[in-house]
């Protein structure tokens, strides 16, 4: 679980920050980027991260 939290946060760190690069620089690409960057980040990332917390916790 912790491997799947970490490669989610690196996946969705490094769509966006690449998408935001591409947006800076004009290129095509970049919108996409950053959609898949924030539905990873919102959709996977999140939720197992907050999912693991829960597990801990208990």
């Amino acid at each position: 679980m912790k491997r799947t939290v970490n490669l989610l946060g690196f996946l969705a760190s490094f769509t966006l920050s690449t998408g935001f690069m591409f947006k800076i620089m004009h290129w095509p690409i970049a919108s996409i980027l950053m959609l898949i960057g924030f539905a990873l980040l919102n959709f996977g990332f999140l939720p197992t991260f907050f999912y693991q917390k829960y597990k801990e916790s208990k």
